[in-house]
Formats: structure tokens, C-alpha cells, sequence
């Protein structure tokens, strides 16, 4: 069957019209602009999805602490105050490595309160060392929790993870947890901060948990 070249070339102009010819036909660069596109929306909805996790979670703590205001926590002031074990004012410590421990420690948190997170880091770090040397577990977690506070003031994000993990650690090994649930709090908003509101999400589960069992 013969052709006219007038159909021929509406044909070819179908042909050429069809979708994927299109798509092969297209430059380069659009194309690559529309994958573009297409990824970073579902990028931002992914991220939107995480966003409106992460604010029901910070609805749910904000109940739970109304509940027990009594809570302690890091966040989002970071104040330092000890949990549990508070060794009394008047204890007579002969162990000069002993009294420098439990002086360095309450020089961390003077330095806290004063705003001056740097100075308070330096006092904590060294507490901690003495109390590891001195294997005093619940001295240790105190100074781990100033240094993480401290290093957290500074926007040491991943510095402060290290030592309220730590904290997490000391409380696993000597089954005593005073302090897991502000540490879980505190490590979730250091990854806020990060922008990993995967890892946030995550450890806001837990200090959610923590507070409605606390």
C-alpha cells in the first residue's frame, strides 16, 4: 500500500510527538533537572514526615514533664544538677585525689550555672579522669554528664553525644540509671541539632519512654 508523503510526515510527526521519543529527545540537562525534581520531593516529604514526628514527640515530652516537673534535664537550658547519690556537704574526704574529685566537680558546675561552658569543660574532663582512676562509677557518671552538658553549650554536637552515651554505658555496667533519662533527652537534641532527626526521633522514644515510667 503506497503512502502519500503528507502521511508519511504526519506519521513521523506522531511518532516523534509519542512520550518516549520525547524523553529520548529531551536535553540533558532538563532531564537531569526533572529527576532532580522528583527526588528532592520526595526528599522534602520525607523530611516533612520526620518534622512532624519529631513535634508530636516534643508534645508528648512536654506532657510527661508536666507530670513530673520534678524531672531534671539538660534541655534546652542544659542546667547541671546531679541525680541521686549527692554526697553530703560536710563528708570528711581524706583521699586528697578524692577531694580533688568532688572539688573539680562542683567547679564544673559553678561554671555551668555562670555561663562559661569552656571553663566547666576543663573542670569536668579532669574529674573524670580522676574518678576513673580512682574507680569511682557514680562520680564518673557525674562528671561524664558536666562534660557533655558543657561540650552540648559550646555546639560540640558529636563531642557531647560521646559523654551522655557515656553516661547510658556507666548506668548499663553498674546497674544504677540515675541520669539515663536526661542523657537519652539530651543526645536526642544534639542530633536535632546535627539534622539526623532519624537518630533524634529515636532517642526522643526513648526519653518519651523513660519519663511515663520514671
Amino acid at each position: 500500500m503506497m503512502t502519500s508523503p503528507l502521511d508519511a510526515l504526519a506519521e513521523t510527526c506522531e511518532a516523534d510527538n509519542s512520550p518516549l521519543n520525547m524523553l529520548f529527545n529531551m536535553p540533558l540537562l532538563l532531564f537531569v533537572a526533572l529527576i532532580g525534581a522528583t527526588v528532592g520531593g520526595l526528599v522534602a516529604r520525607q523530611r516533612k514526615a520526620e518534622l512532624q514526628r519529631l513535634n508530636e514527640q516534643l508534645r508528648q515530652i512536654n506532657a510527661a514533664l508536666r507530670r513530673q516537673a520534678k524531672i531534671e534535664s539538660y534541655a534546652p537550658n542544659l542546667s547541671y544538677a546531679p541525680a541521686g547519690g549527692r554526697v553530703a556537704e560536710t563528708e570528711v574526704i581524706v583521699d586528697p585525689k578524692k577531694e580533688e574529685l568532688v572539688s573539680r566537680l562542683k567547679n564544673g558546675k559553678k561554671f555551668l550555672r555562670n555561663q562559661a561552658p569552656e571553663k566547666a569543660q576543663l573542670e569536668f574532663k579532669i574529674a573524670l579522669d580522676v574518678a576513673q582512676n580512682l574507680n569511682e562509677p557514680l562520680r564518673e557518671k557525674k562528671a561524664a554528664r558536666g562534660l557533655g552538658a558543657s561540650l552540648q553549650r559550646q555546639g560540640k554536637y558529636r563531642e557531647a553525644i560521646k559523654y551522655h552515651s557515656l553516661v547510658l554505658e556507666l548506668s548499663a555496667r553498674h546497674g544504677e540509671d540515675s541520669g539515663s533519662t536526661e542523657a537519652y533527652g539530651a543526645i536526642a537534641d544534639c542530633y536535632t541539632e546535627l539534622g539526623d532527626l532519624e537518630q533524634a526521633a529515636k532517642y526522643y522514644d526513648l526519653y518519651i519512654a523513660r519519663l511515663e515510667t520514671d
